[in-house]
């Protein structure tokens, strides 16, 4: 399944039963292997190899891609207000550098869902994916 608005570079790659949300944009040479789930607003950098889902609003980058802090620039030009950007920003601290397991940040974020759309997404997201997410 492929979303709405995403951008495919030259030479981007898709295995078989591999989702992709909206808004997504997969860099040159970008490999997706199979099974796996990207989400809304994520950003891969030319030549990534993607092994797990990538959560929303994430950057990755490498041959044996691993996270480097969320698509800031993406969502700028999607009108995203500093708020949003604020509360993305944060998921993506509890979910990567707060050091707690991937239930436990989930649990913090439920915790603060209520605060804004950007954390329900990736809650969501969260408790939908299998296979675990890209670390």
């Amino acid at each position: 399944l492929i979303g709405n608005d995403n951008i495919f570079a030259n030479n981007s790659s898709l295995a078989g039963h591999v989702e992709i949300d909206d808004f997504v944009i997969l860099g040159g040479f970008t490999l997706v292997s199979q099974f796996n789930y990207m989400g809304s607003h994520s950003f891969s950098a030319m030549g990534s190899v993607i092994s797990r889902n990538v959560p929303p609003y994430v950057l990755v980058s490498g041959h044996m891609a691993k996270p480097f802090g969320t698509n800031v620039e993406g969502l700028r030009r999607r009108d995203f207000s500093d708020e949003q950007i604020k509360n993305i920003k944060m998921a993506y601290k509890m979910l990567y550098r707060s050091g707690l397991k991937i239930e436990e940040a989930q649990q913090q974020l439920s915790d603060i869902q209520q605060v804004s759309n950007e954390i329900t997404m990736v809650l969501d997201f969260l408790s939908k994916q299998k296979g675990g997410i890209i670390r």
